[in-house]
């Protein structure tokens, strides 16, 4: 099963659109989200939300929200005009959850760590001394 969790800030205001034949909401933003090393720049996506909760993401969030995204991602085909085509990701939004406004231009990279250090951390185990019998460097 497709199915993908990410905590992204949106860099694009949601806009809302209509489907011509039923009337149904479309809701589609641009969204950020850190890349695996901090050398590399944050990563953009398009994620597009339907029906109610297209309406909600319109109505509850803005460009510099910080939030986590459920859904399905895929793998768009697009024809460029200068003849060759391009595939661009598109997350499908099933659920939205609100972390908080971290303001436009705060980069996710920075914002994440903010949100870590607020959780307790827990104590290492410390290692267990080595035994003369205990040659194995594996520790399982």
């Amino acid at each position: 099963m497709n199915s993908c969790i990410m905590m992204v800030q949106i860099t694009e205001a949601p806009q809302l659109r209509y489907t011509q034949d039923n009337q149904l909401a479309i809701a589609e933003m641009k969204v950020q989200f850190a890349a695996l090393r901090p050398e590399e720049p944050a990563a953009e996506v398009k994620a597009i939300g339907w029906g109610n909760t297209a309406q909600d993401i319109v109505n509850k969030y803005q460009v510099g929200d910080q939030v986590i995204i459920e859904g399905r991602l895929g793998m768009n085909t697009i024809e460029r005009p200068e003849g060759f085509k391009e595939k661009r990701a598109e997350l499908t939004i099933s659920r939205i959850f609100e972390l908080g406004s971290m303001g436009a231009g705060m980069p996710v990279a920075a914002a994440a760590p903010a949100a870590t250090a607020a959780a307790p951390k827990a104590k290492a185990a410390a290692p267990a001394p080595a035994t003369e019998e205990d040659f194995d460097e594996i520790p399982f």
